[in-house]
């Protein structure tokens, strides 16, 4: 079990990086094409594994009125919005901003998918929203910058997405589900991407491609892969703790790597959010444990 909860951080501390190496990446490629090469890789990799274990299975008609919306919200206008933002955004605001995602997610889920909002789930909101306004506040009243709404946009696609996927996973099992809506949203995003940015702005440097094909590779490939095992062993649950150690880890390596400093308001802040989160979220065990073993299979890093 412990070696599965290390596991677990190692994945969280990789995603929380992405902040900070995105913004290192924004300096060096065009953000679309950025997102698109990514992607181009992910998808890559999602055909061999599908070749090698003979997964591959043509969607239904029924699956395409999913799979197309879950590509456009969860591929091409979140990957869209996050490198836009993360052009000029700070990658601990950034970070925090997405860290409401599991509030929303739930509170869409009630809405959508006719889950019981509870008032735990109401209260933590409360406070997590209350968490958002002091990262955000200039002057008594909220005030987001482009980039922060570009972010903020990045974190609404992403809970939308999650929810239409959730209605897919129903039927689908999560690879089909992953691989079909990453490849559908990189052929939307080609040509909008060629469209935006040039590819004469590439970068030539040869240490900003490894650093592209490395994170590429062990955010979306590698780390997806460890977190559906590990959270195979140890539950949907308690694997969802620790995707809240991501801000703090955006904060801590903007503040090693980029000099990026932190803020009273955002320490306030990430407390607040992050205690929300938990509260929120949080359910007694025995709430859990029916669940964890269907739950587990259903929810893709």
């Amino acid at each position: 079990m412990v070696r599965s909860y290390l596991l677990l951080l190692f994945c969280v501390t990789v995603w929380g990086s992405n902040f900070v190496f995105g913004a290192i990446l924004v300096d060096n490629f065009p953000p679309m094409l950025l997102a698109v090469t990514r992607l181009f890789l992910t998808c890559s990799v999602y055909v061999v594994m599908a070749a090698a274990s003979r997964r591959f299975e043509m969607p239904t008609r029924q699956d395409w009125k999913l799979l197309v919306p879950i590509g456009l919200m969860g591929v091409l206008i979140n990957q869209s919005c996050f490198y836009i933002g993360m052009q000029d955004a700070d990658p601990t605001s950034s970070s925090l901003l997405l860290s409401l995602s599991p509030i929303v997610i739930g509170l869409l889920a009630a809405a959508f998918l006719g889950e019981r909002l509870t008032l735990r789930m109401a209260a933590g909101s409360v406070v997590a929203v209350s968490g958002v306004f002091f990262v955000v506040s200039k002057g008594g009243s909220i005030h987001l910058s482009v980039s922060e709404l570009w972010i903020f946009g990045a974190m609404l696609s992403f809970t939308i997405a999650t929810v239409l996927t959730r209605k897919l996973l129903e039927r689908r099992d999560a690879f089909f589900v992953t691989a079909y809506s990453t490849i559908i949203g990189t052929v939307m995003l080609v040509p909008v991407a060629f469209a935006r940015d040039r590819v004469s702005d590439m970068s030539t440097d040869p240490w900003a491609w490894v650093m592209l094909v490395v994170t590429a590779l062990v955010m979306q490939v590698v780390c997806g892969l460890i977190w559906n095992r590990q959270m195979l062993r140890v539950g949907a649950g308690r694997a969802a703790v620790f995707l809240n150690l991501q801000p703090f880890v955006a904060m801590a390596l903007g503040y090693a790597v980029l000099g990026t400093p932190v803020t009273i308001r955002q320490g306030i802040g990430s407390l607040l959010i992050i205690g929300g989160v938990l509260f929120a979220t949080y359910r007694r065990k025995q709430e859990t444990e029916p669940r964890e073993s269907s739950e587990s299979t259903s929810v893709t890093a």
